[in-house]
């Protein structure tokens, strides 16, 4: 009895190093699998979630999507967006939308100005899997699926042009999504 005991106890403590080992931290500190909130235990929720859907999905079970989703419909990029990718996709949140000057939004969202809107969002796209650590500290420009170039600076916090990123590196099946607190538009 006592040996089975201590192997388990043996088990139980690699399965603990192992978690641990393995665990990833963002740069607030946060450690994937460990809750110190309940708002923790969501994002972790959502984070997970995510790592099992594609960007479009992943934009629709977050909530704080709506128009970017909206968009990419009435753009109809979806399909795109669903592909085997890697994509980056630097996503303006719902606040982001509505900073646009009043009738911007819904003008874009008119049939006959799909060329534009599709313009915009792909302007939001890189492709390939690009994430924060990757630029950590550094400048560069690079080239987005809309053929322009986005302004990258990560040298104190990370701006995309003129965008803040608020949340970085949620991992989709077909990418990663860094969530933006701006609409970017083409030069």
């Amino acid at each position: 009895m006592k040996r089975r005991t201590a192997v388990m106890t043996v088990s139980v403590l690699s399965a603990f190093v192992l978690a641990v080992s393995t665990a990833q931290a963002d740069p607030s500190g946060y450690i994937a699998g460990s809750a110190r909130t309940a708002s923790d235990a969501t994002m972790y929720h959502q984070v997970t979630a995510a790592m099992k859907a594609d960007i479009v999905d992943t934009a629709v079970q977050a909530g704080s999507f709506k128009t970017l989703v909206a968009a990419i419909k009435a753009a109809g990029l979806v399909e795109t967006l669903k592909g085997k990718g890697p994509f980056t996709v630097f996503a303006p949140t719902d606040n982001a939308f509505a900073k646009l000057p009043k009738g911007t939004l819904e003008m874009l969202l008119k049939p006959e100005n799909k060329a534009k809107l599709q313009a915009i969002l792909t302007y939001h796209v890189v492709s390939g899997k690009i994430m924060s650590g990757q630029i950590a500290g550094k400048r560069a420009m690079v080239k987005t699926v809309q053929g322009g170039e986005l302004t990258v600076d990560a040298t104190r916090g990370v701006m995309i042009d003129d965008a803040n990123v608020v949340k970085a590196d949620i991992v989709t099946t077909n990418g990663v999504i860094h969530v933006v607190d701006k609409v970017m538009l083409p030069k």
